[in-house]
Formats: structure tokens, sequence, C-alpha cells
């Protein structure tokens, strides 16, 4: 590892990890293991690597197991894993994907998702489930007077977009995730799209990208309703989207056409539309870490690309994530948490009371500034950057990196930039990507541009 994070000291990146795990195996008598994540309508994704033979390894073979499994099933989404190659491996999946296991919090989440129970299931070798892949097609409608919104943790961002020409935009700071009334989300929502339209003589379309899974529109799960009851998200969040959009509809008197998808994916759509090219991993900083993928098709694969809960520090002492409960995953790698984590790991001490939002925009002074820690914290970040995005390509086929978000505004974004695409290009140098920014406005409220042009209007 020829690059170090200079305020992390026990960082030890998931690729390296894994590469050694392999080459490790691949020298001794090693035989393979095979793991299938499956979702729904019996889509699925497949990955094997070697492993250990020797009994005295069986505990790295289910700890590497373990990683990359949970990568699968954030990067694709699912609610069964098949394993075939090794029983002690099975057996160790399988009690940790249950009620009460290690991946208590995965199992309840991807149920949830998926409306089924979860389920680790042994297979032989050659009767592992074959391949089913689907591509979603989406986006790139810019005709007529539309809204798009961008459901961000700290604040909310809106534009008006006529005929693919941004009219109006704004940023509106809201406390989404600390509120539990969920009349609180649906008014500031409203408030936004209200907004918007009356910059426009009419709205023809709205779309919507928000963190969190969604399905048909419906609102699955998201951070940004932590607090409500779960009573009350049945009852008025689930739908809340929709019930907007029927809202507008009464009061303009025709049907609008609605489209809700996840930040991540209206990243790369934001990326894809930017570059006028496909095969486009978005990432945003913001509040957490948002990903999407646009493949080769210029779709959607019908993936997750949760990464903000895929394992990218291999270190058994790297930082908690508070909500699953597990370590070294993206949330804490790739967000404002990543740089107020930095910051007090290199001896700053914030004012008592701050937002995480607010503890951001304090480094970024700093930066401004020219402070030395401020400089030391992007470094890191675009360390972090350098290494996780070959281990990200283990999954994806990747032509553009895409980096927004509010992290990577000023200065520092340029910083994690270059300091990621040097560690592509010295340690990496198999893979031809390189990190791209879009300018400092699009950074920031891309998503909500590229939101406008998720759905296609009536004809």
């Amino acid at each position: 590892m020829k690059y170090q994070t200079k305020l992390d000291k026990t960082y030890r990146p998931m690729i390296l990890a894994y590469r050694e795990f392999v080459e490790g195996a691949i020298r001794t008598d090693h035989k393979f293991l095979y793991l299938c994540v499956e979702r729904n309508d019996g889509y699925n994704y497949s990955f094997h690597f070697p492993i250990y033979t020797a009994p005295e390894k069986r505990e790295e073979n289910c700890r590497m197991a373990e990683r990359i499994a949970k990568t699968m099933l954030w990067v694709v989404g699912g609610y069964k894993i098949y394993v075939a190659g090794d029983d002690t491996v099975y057996e160790y999946l399988k009690d940790a994907y249950t009620e009460k296991g290690l991946r208590a919090f995965d199992t309840d989440f991807m149920s949830g998702v998926y409306e089924a129970p979860f389920e680790v299931i042994r297979r032989e070798v050659g009767k592992m489930p074959a391949p089913k892949n689907c591509s979603v097609q989406v986006g790139g409608n810019l005709d007529g007077c539309r809204i798009g919104f961008d459901a961000g943790g700290s604040d909310r961002k809106v534009s008006a977009v006529v005929n693919g020409e941004v009219v109006y935009s704004e940023e509106v700071v809201w406390f989404p995730k600390i509120t539990a009334d969920p009349d609180y989300h649906y008014n500031e929502i409203m408030t936004a799209m209200k907004t918007a339209a009356s910059k426009m003589p009419t709205v023809d379309a709205i779309g919507v990208s928000s963190a969190g899974v969604y399905v048909n529109n419906r609102i699955m799960v998201a951070s940004l309703f932590l607090k409500v009851p779960k009573d009350k998200f049945e009852q008025k969040v689930k739908t809340m989207y929709i019930d907007i959009a029927k809202e507008l509809s009464r009061e303009y008197g025709k049907e609008i056409p609605l489209e809700v998808a996840n930040d991540g994916d209206v990243t790369a759509l934001a990326g894809a539309i930017d570059l006028q090219d496909n095969k486009v991993l978005g990432i945003a900083m913001g509040t957490s870490e948002a990903v999407g993928y646009i493949n080769e098709n210029g779709g959607l694969n019908g993936w997750l690309s949760e990464l903000a809960f895929v394992p990218v520090d291999y270190a058994k002492e790297s930082m908690v994530d508070e909500w699953s409960g597990d370590y070294g995953c993206g949330v804490k790698y790739f967000s404002q948490d990543a740089v107020i984590k930095l910051a007090e790991l290199g001896g700053y001490k914030f004012d008592e009371g701050l937002s995480p939002a607010e503890k951001l925009k304090v480094v970024q002074a700093m930066m401004k500034n020219g402070d030395p820690l401020a400089r030391q914290i992007y470094e890191d970040i675009g360390t972090y950057l350098g290494y996780t995005l070959p281990f990200y390509a283990m999954f994806y086929g990747i032509k553009h990196i895409l980096l927004l978000g509010r992290v990577t505004s000023g200065e520092g974004g340029n910083i994690i930039m270059d300091r990621a695409n040097e560690i592509l290009r010295d340690e990496f140098p198999e893979y031809s990507f390189r990190v791209e920014m879009p300018d400092e406005n699009n950074r920031r409220v891309g998503q909500s541009i590229a939101a406008a042009s998720l759905p296609a209007t009536k004809k």
C-alpha cells in the first residue's frame, strides 16, 4: 500500500485484503466458493473466488466470504443467498443472516424491501441458479415543464426545467431525519414542488431523487423517515410522493406523471447526461454515500447500489455505522460523516450542538482558509476513494466515475479527485477509468436537474 491515510491509522482497503486472501489461497491447496444473491422476479448475481482448504484457515474463509456476500447483497439487493463449495462457510452465513445473527440489520432490511423472508440456501456447485439479469431504461426526458426534486438528508433541492433549460433552482435546509411527524416531510416537499411550479406556466412531469429504496414510486425504506413510527410510515409515508403528485394533478386539472428513483441512480444518470456516455458509476458524497450505475445499454440493472453499507475497510478496528451496526462500511468513508470522523481523529474539537451539515461547513471554511488539517481530511478521503474504486470494479463494469454531492464542493472536491486518480494511475494501472466531476453548480444541484428528466410525459 503505497499511499497511506495520515489521520486514519488502521485503514486496510478491502481490495488489498481480498487480493492478499486470494493470492494466499491460490498458493496452497485451494477450492472455489460460489455465492449467488437473488432478488425479486428471480433476478440474480453470482460471484466465485478461491478459498483455503486447510482447517486452520476456516475462520479466514468465513470472514472473507461474509464481507463478499454482504457486498453482493448491498450492490445488487436480494433476500436469498445461495452458497456452494464449502459447508462451513454456508453454516456461518446461515447463522449470520438471522433475526439475532451477525447480520440481523441486513436480514430485516432486505426482508422489508422484498417483502419476503430472508434465506441462506446450500446448493451443489453444479446446481447454482442460472444467471438472470435485467436492464431498465430511465430518464433523459427533457420535453415540457418539469419539476426535479432531490431529497437530501440535510437540505432539499428543487429545479424547474423547461424544455431542458433550468429556469430555477434552490436549496433549502430541512431536518427530515430527526423529525417524527410525517406531515413535516409532506409539507416541506410540497412547498418545494410548488415553489418550482410557480416558476413555470404549467407542470408536465415530476421527477424525484431520494435516498432509499423505491418500488413503483412507493417508499419502501428511506433514512429520511428514520424517526417516523412504523404505523405512520405505512399510513402516510409509503405513498407520500404519489399523494403529492395526485394533489398537484388535481390542482392543474390533469394527470402529472411521477417517477421516483434512488438518489444514487440519479447521480449516475446525471453523469451519463453530462458525459454523453454509458457505464457510469455515480457517487454522491453528502449526508450518506449515494451510488448508482448506468449500464452499457444506458439503463439501470435494477440493483440497489446501496454502497453506504458495503464494507470498504477490512480492519476490525474501523468505525462502526450506528444504523447497521457494522464496521468499515462506505457511509463512514464517503460522506459528511467521513469529514467529521477524520477531523476528530486529527484532534479537532467541534462546538457542541452543531449538526453534521454544520460541522461539514466548518471544515469547508477551514479549507478555504488554507488549514492543513482540512487539506489532510480531503486527501485521506481521496485515498479511501482511490483504493475503493477497484473493489467496486469487481462488481460493476466501469468506464466513468462521476462525483457529486456536498462533500465535493469547493477545493476539497478537487483534492479528493486528484488523490484518487493518482492512486488509480500508480497502483491500479489495469483500470482505465478516472474520477471526474461536473462544474461547481452541477455538483450541488445536478441530481435535481437529472431527476426532472426521469418521467416520460403523456403524449
